[in-house]
Order: C-alpha cells, then structure tokens, then sequence
C-alpha cells in the first residue's frame, strides 16, 4: 500500500439501491396518482406515499455517494453535499466505530484536519460482514495521506501507518450529539410539566373548597359551587380492550352519555337513581346507592413530581456531557471515564427531591421544615457530586520508571488485569487475573492457581504506560490504563486499574532481577 495512484470509493451493490429509489418513486407517484383520483376516501395513502418517499432519498443518498482521492487531495460527494480537501490540511485518517442496536458495529472515516475539526466520510463504510475490505480502503487512503501530506514528518508517518486510530462512543474525540439531544428534550419536558403545577394546585385547592350552592350565591359565583342534578340511568355500555365504559342517561337528560371507568360501568344498573355533581360546568361525580363515581382530579403533587423525574432523567446524559467537557484536552481516541458514578447522585438527589415536590408542590421554601429538607438534600446531593467528580477524574498514567510506594505484598494475592494478545501464556484471551506473591507470576482464569500459565518475564519489557484507547476495544473499562510490553519483539498490551497495574509491573521487574 506504500504505492496507490487513486483510490475510489463507491457503493457496492448500485443496482440494488437504483432498483430501490425507482421502485419507491414508482410507488410515490401512484400513492398521489390515486389520492388525486379518488379524492379525500384515499388521503391514508399519504402516509405508505411518505415513507416510500423517504426510501427514496435515502437510497438515492446512498448511490450517488462517492469518494475520491489521489495526489492532490480527498474529495467527498453526496446527494447535497461536494467536499474537499488538500492533504497538507488532513492531520490523520481515523477509523470512527458507530454502535447499533444489540452490539452491531459499523465503521467509517473520520477524517482530522489540523485545524481541529473532523468529517466522516460517506465511504468507505462497512458493517461486521465487510471488515476486510473496509480496512484495505481504509489502508489505501491512509497511504496517500502519508505520501502526499508535506507537513507529515517521515517518522510520524511510519508511526501512523503502523496503528489505525480508533474513535467511538466512548472516546474522546466522539461528538455527543444524541446525548445534548436527550438532554436538551427531557429538559424541555420538565419545563412544560413544571409550567402549569401553580395552576393546577390552584384549581386542586378550589375543588377541595367547594361548597353547594344556595339561592344567596351569586351568579358569577355559580360555577365555582357544587350543583346538584338528579338522574336515571338508562343503561351502562363498557369498552373491554380500552377499561372505560359509557353510562346513558333516560330521556338525555342532563346529557346523553358520560365517559366513566369500567369499574362505574360494573357498579351502576339501568333504572337507578342517581345523583350528578357538577363543578365549573364539568361532571365531578356521579352519586348512586351502590356505588359512587369521581371525576379524577389532577394532583399538583404528581405534576411536579414528574417534572422532577424528567429533570433527573436529564441528569445522565449531562453527566456525559460534563465528562466529555473535561477531558476535551484529550487525544481524539483516548477513552473517557464512564458518567455511571453520576447516577448515585440522580438517585440519591431523587430520594429526597421526589417527595418534596409531591407533598409541597408550590411552597418548596414557604415554611421552616420544607426549606431544612432542601438544605439536607442540597448538602447530600453535594457530597455525591464531589465523590462522583473524584472518580471520574482523568487520571494520567504513571510513568513504568516510577517505583510504587505501596507496601510489599504479604503472601500470594490474585489482581484483576488480563493481556489483550493471544499469547502462549495467555491462550485465546482466558486469563482474568495475575497470580503475585508466592510462586512465579502467572495469568488465571480468576482468583485462584488453577489452570495457571507461566509469566515470561524473561521475554517481557516494559515500553510505556498510557490511557485505554479505542483500539483497546470496549471490553476494557474506562478507569484502567494499558501497558504496552515488548514479549520478544512483539507488542504486548497488560490492561489493569492503575493501581493494579503498578503493583504488576514492579512486581514483573523483581521478578526479572531475582532470575538474573
């Protein structure tokens, strides 16, 4: 790949995805021919006529996607869209890895330019079934980055075309556009919920207060008294699948039917009496011998409750937001602490917020014992953040020339850290643990000797120590650091919490002087 003239990136089934947008343009068009024909009876084919027309564009999106690069440059076509750029300007060509749905992956270019920003290529793209051809596009293009970019020095770009540098979720080179999407929404909810709680509690309050109406209440005070009407039932009708019913009245009088609960519907029979209570000209309750209906009444308390909640909910995907903040410094593939810390703050901030705005929707700071409550709740909401602040602090690697002060080990512990090769000491990626103390280090399949495998720390020198990588994969967690280990010549990644790590690797270098 040290020789690529050009590279063209096209879409590999194009007769497919033509055969795609002339089908779904011929049924858009018939959609409409036949809406147009038949009149207002056939608007529902509207919407069959939207989402082929939806099929359309994407499939036209798709097969008109085209890219192309050779000595002068990386030009980017679309449907909407003409890019280009000259390699001097490229920084680096990155592999983006994108998360679907039950653990699919697909992959794309995501392409650095110096000047900080980044743009995904349309192509090359690929999913599971396809990885090997991606990366031989992906291969070619970074050959010609090489080659051509004249600000590349010639070290850096045998280094570059060594390892791919991988972006994904969890990096912090990933733009968080779904999480502000979710965050922004569910903070917009919480502010529509939260608008109308004074009015509703207001309104609450006035029900609660209603008394009868008497020939001395005024007429403009009519409607804020309970009027009472006297009623038969004519027959009862319920709907099974939906849990409502319907109760007739005799002669329509007050009304034809009411809407009621399917448990009214069960407990009223046709000739009974009945008595209607009627509040601001709406039906509240519907009063018989056996059994008694109530218009159910909209709780403040819920309202903000709920309101509450949404805000919460918009608390995680901030947290990640606040993540990435901080570690914006980083390398683009850099893997960023996980935001879960965060989520023992949302909860225990939902312990003592939830019922606060529930039992004191409106008079949160009205009264000595609601304002003590939000001062204890606020104080232990502070103390969860600044403990989840410290554990998702970026922590830099520690430098393998740096001995750990730690004391020595007493007796034989078994540390959770793994290899991340296939090696003869660490077949097919079994080994879970390292064995240190009594006996030779060893890799195991957990706490315990059994089916232990021999170290070599003969063969084995420390190169550096750095940050989990996308390239690491995303079975390593966030807060542990890598070591890269040279096993005789070949790259050797040890991946543990960096603690851990320290211990092994000092406990890997004694082991090597009490051999020598």
């Amino acid at each position: 790949m040290t020789d690529v003239p050009e590279v063209i990136c096209r879409p590999r089934s194009p007769r497919a995805l033509w055969f795609c947008v002339a089908f779904a343009a011929a049924g858009v068009v018939a959609a409409v021919v036949w809406t147009v024909y038949r009149g207002p009876d056939a608007l529902w084919l509207l919407v069959p006529g939207a989402a082929l027309a939806f099929v359309a564009l994407v499939s036209l999106h798709l097969v008109t996607a085209r890219v192309d690069a050779d000595a002068y440059g990386l030009r980017s076509r679309t449907l909407l869209r003409r890019w280009s750029v000259p390699w001097h300007e490229v920084a680096d060509l990155q592999l983006w890895l994108k998360s679907h749905s039950r653990g699919a992956q697909s992959r794309h270019v995501s392409v650095l330019l110096r000047n900080g920003r980044r743009q995904t290529l349309p192509l090359p793209a690929s999913s599971s079934a396809k990885i090997l051809d991606f990366h031989d596009q992906l291969d070619a293009l970074r050959a010609l980055h090489h080659r051509y970019g004249t600000d590349v020095p010639e070290s850096e770009s045998e280094s570059a075309s060594a390892s791919v540098r991988v972006i994904s979720d969890r990096t912090a080179g990933r733009v968080p556009v779904v999480a502000a999407g979710w965050c922004v929404t569910l903070l917009i909810g919480a502010v529509v919920l939260a608008a109308p709680v004074s009015g509703v509690a207001a309104d609450q309050r006035a029900w609660e207060a209603a008394v009868p109406c008497t020939a001395a209440t005024p007429d403009a005070e009519l409607e804020e008294c309970l009027t009472y009407v006297s009623a038969v039932v004519a027959r009862t009708d319920s709907n099974r699948s939906k849990k409502i019913g319907w109760v007739y009245f005799a002669d329509n009088r007050p009304f034809e039917r009411t809407m009621v609960s399917r448990e009214a519907v069960d407990g009223f029979h046709a000739g009974d009496k009945v008595r209607l209570t009627f509040w601001r000209n709406d039906l509240m309750a519907i009063t018989g011998s056996r059994y008694v209906w109530r218009e159910p009444v909209q709780s403040a308390g819920d309202l903000a409750a709920i309101a509450a909640l949404a805000a919460l909910a918009a608390g995680y995907p901030g947290a990640q937001l606040l993540v990435r903040l901080r570690g914006r410094r980083l390398p683009g593939d850099e893997v960023l602490p996980s935001a879960m810390p965060f989520t023992l703050v949302l909860a225990g901030t939902a312990l003592w917020l939830l019922p606060l705005c529930y039992f004191h929707p409106t008079t949160l700071f009205a009264s000595a014992p609601t304002i003590t409550w939000v001062a204890a709740g606020t104080l232990g909401t502070a103390a969860l953040f600044g403990r989840a602040w410290r554990e998702t602090r970026v922590r830099p690697p520690r430098p393998a020339e740096v001995p750990l002060e730690l004391p020595e080990l007493d007796g034989e512990v078994f540390l959770s850290a793994r290899f991340l090769e296939h090696t003869d000491y660490n077949p097919h990626g079994f080994g879970t643990h390292i064995a240190l103390g009594d006996g030779p280090p060893a890799v195991t399949p957990g706490p315990g000797r059994f089916g232990a495998h021999r170290i070599p720390v003969e063969r084995l020198t420390v190169r550096t120590v750095r940050r989990v990588r996308g390239e690491d994969g995303d079975t390593v967690p966030s807060g542990w650091h890598i070591a890269e280990l040279d096993d005789g010549g070949r790259l050797v990644r040890l991946a543990a919490a960096p603690d851990d790590l320290a211990v092994v690797l000092r406990e890997l270098r004694g082991a090597v002087h009490e051999q020598s």
